[in-house]
């Protein structure tokens, strides 16, 4: 769960562009980015074979 929370911070920094999120790992993930304070500046995208992107944005989503 760390993992998640450093890439979250990682994110948010600019130090990366993207998370990258498989299947097995959404559930976890999403337990994580759920409580995260800045949840609504994370966008994900859905891709094929259940792949999603995260990325950030410094305007919240409504």
């Amino acid at each position: 769960m760390e993992k998640y929370e450093n890439m979250l911070k990682q994110l948010q920094n600019g130090e990366i562009k993207s998370i990258e999120i498989q299947k097995e790992e959404f559930y976890e993930f999403r337990e994580i980015l759920v409580k995260h304070p800045l949840f609504k500046h994370y966008r994900g995208e859905a891709k094929q074979n259940g792949r999603i992107i995260y990325t950030y944005t410094e305007i919240p989503r409504s």
